[in-house]
């Protein structure tokens, strides 16, 4: 807008609040108000909206409308899905291709589907600009698959537990778009875990007993899988710079390309840097993201940043130990080969050491250079955005939840009992963060499909098309009265990701399509109010009052045989 190079702009970054993806696109047209301000004036501009002004102005998670024909053979395995997805993009174009793309792409979301069309378009609305959220394009097209078997489970005559376990992915299967569903084994090995560990065969029959005593009160308990993959869709982002300097004192500074919403990211990265150089993690400090220490940046996006930058930082941190390496085997008289960097202290493998910071002070004295800047590129990505075929994601994650609701007859309101959750996170870089990941994750999930209704004015007046849930007392978000009453999260164990730093596995997204689970245990309870076989459509999201509706549709005995649309807001 300035008409200014790169390099004559420097943004910082300080710790903010949560982004969830709200911060990808929608504050460049604010910093860019800012930016002008000052240099009109020649003076700092801050510029801030108010929560009234920041709902109602930004843009939102893309609601979807998707139309689906399905079809499975007489074993229950699916066989075929034609379906067309529609986003709502608002007044301008903004990630909504990219987040359609993404959509397309996980519409498969476990399930080995043969034969798949499906066909993404994008709707021009007079809304705001919706834009990216959590999950990015993924929850809206793993939602149709996850809807269509829920609906088709007692048409079918089967458990919808059962009939979604046999349509799994297995090892040696490939997506629709070309990629191998590389340890697909995790799948299975999540859901038998989850059984195991949640008891679920036999909550399953104290529900049915509960539901025949009880005439205005219904159970219902579901599973879901979550195969999620990790990667910028747009190949050229999946890259990542940092900067490693280490000082005459042994003391070590980091500096990367990722910011930190809360997520824990730089908490990870401390923890790469302590780790690759050996030393205890409070001689490692982190400076704030800024474009003039690592320039070319990828958004914090895509639960990217610590495979990206841990990477980035360990590539750093891997040439500066190569130096000091040749120093220390000189000092300790073995092959530099031999030498460990272990808990602050160097050594080789007789056991004899000289402590890191004396190293250090020797490598300097010897002129070595102390600092490195790291660079990492996902290798192994390809993908053609035109014909939708190749590998465009690393890996994928996997996850597995039950959740159990309890269900009132009268109103539609409920409760989520209990949720039991094993996640695949390969080899943690820090336990507690990712759990904490996996519980935030789920509840926000559980939040869009369950409470977060959405509503604009629909009046004639000048108003018209404005947000109308615009404050927190019309948008209702989960809060402790939405939690579980049991929440039990595990992480799947020996779930080593080669070629990912450390082993690790990206957490920040594929933890809120757990949330399926809750969904589909309201279908399950509303359609427990009607005859055995009845099938419930719910939209999305599913809030009491629309609870309510299936439930009373399932009372009178309305079957929902003919629907073959999904809403997901």
């Amino acid at each position: 807008m300035l008409g200014l190079a790169s390099h004559s702009v420097t943004v910082q970054c300080l710790r903010m609040g949560g982004g969830f993806g709200g911060k990808e696109m929608q504050p460049h047209g604010f910093a860019a108000i800012a930016a002008l301000g000052a240099t009109l004036t020649g003076r700092p501009v801050r510029l801030r909206l108010n929560r009234t002004q920041d709902m109602t102005m930004s843009g939102k998670r893309h609601g979807f409308h998707s139309l689906w024909r399905v079809g499975f053979d007489s074993s229950g395995r699916l066989l075929a899905l034609d379906a067309t997805l529609t986003a709502d993009g608002g007044w301008s174009l903004d990630l909504s291709e990219p987040v359609l793309a993404r959509a397309m792409c996980h519409v498969d979301n476990a399930y080995d589907i043969p034969h798949l069309r499906v066909e993404g378009r994008i709707a021009k609305t007079n809304k705001t600009s919706q834009t990216a959220f959590r999950g990015f394009g993924g929850p809206q097209g793993m939602l149709v698959i996850e809807d269509i078997l829920g609906r088709c489970a007692p048409l079918l005559g089967y458990d919808a537990s059962e009939l979604r376990r046999r349509n799994f992915y297995r090892p040696g299967d490939t997506t629709p778009y070309g990629q191998p569903v590389r340890h697909a084994d995790r799948l299975e090995s999540c859901w038998s875990q989850v059984l195991a560990d949640g008891d679920v065969a036999s909550r399953q029959a104290a529900i049915e007993a509960f539901n025949a005593l009880h005439q205005h009160v219904k159970r219902g308990l579901a599973m879901t899988p979550v195969k999620f993959g990790i990667s910028f869709n747009l190949t050229a982002f999946n890259q990542a710079g940092a900067l490693v300097h280490v000082y005459k004192d042994g003391s070590v500074l980091i500096n990367h390309g990722g910011t930190e919403m809360g997520q824990g990211l730089h908490t990870k990265m401390l923890q790469v840097a302590a780790t690759s150089l050996g030393v205890p993690l409070a001689r490692v400090r982190l400076a704030p993201t800024r474009t003039d220490k690592v320039p070319n940046t990828s958004a914090t996006a895509a639960s990217s940043s610590a495979d990206l930058n841990g990477a980035a930082i360990k590539n750093a941190c891997e040439q500066i130990r190569e130096r000091l390496a040749q120093v220390a085997g000189g000092r300790l008289g073995i092959s530099p080969a031999d030498v460990r960097f272990v808990d602050g202290v160097v050594r080789g493998l007789s056991g004899d050491g000289v402590p890191w910071e004396d190293l250090v002070r020797v490598a300097y004295l010897q002129r070595v250079q102390l600092w490195a800047a790291g660079f990492y590129r996902t290798e192994g990505l390809h993908w053609d955005a035109n014909a939708m075929r190749g590998e465009p994601f690393k890996y994928f994650a996997y996850g597995v939840a039950a959740s159990e609701v309890e269900v009132d007859g009268f109103t539609g309101a409920y409760t989520v009992r209990r949720v039991d959750i094993v996640h695949d996170v390969g080899d943690s870089l820090s336990p507690l963060i990712d759990i904490g990941q996996i519980e935030g994750g789920f509840v926000q999930g559980a939040g869009w499909l369950t409470l977060e209704d959405l509503r604009w004015d629909e009046s004639t007046g000048e108003r018209r098309g404005r947000l109308a849930t615009q404050a927190a007392s019309t948008y209702k978000l989960p809060s402790f009265s939405e939690m579980p009453e049991v929440f039990n999260v595990r992480l799947l164990e020996k779930a080593h990701e080669e070629g990912a730093v450390y082993g690790s596995k990206a957490v920040g997204e594929p933890p809120l399509m757990l949330a399926f689970s809750v969904r589909e245990a309201l279908r399950h309870a509303a359609a427990a109010f009607g005859p055995p076989g009845t099938s419930v459509n719910l939209p999305s999201p599913a809030t009491p009052e629309a609870v309510y509706w299936a439930l009373d549709r399932a009372r009178s005995g309305a079957v929902d045989r003919e629907g073959d649309e999904t809403w997901s807001g």
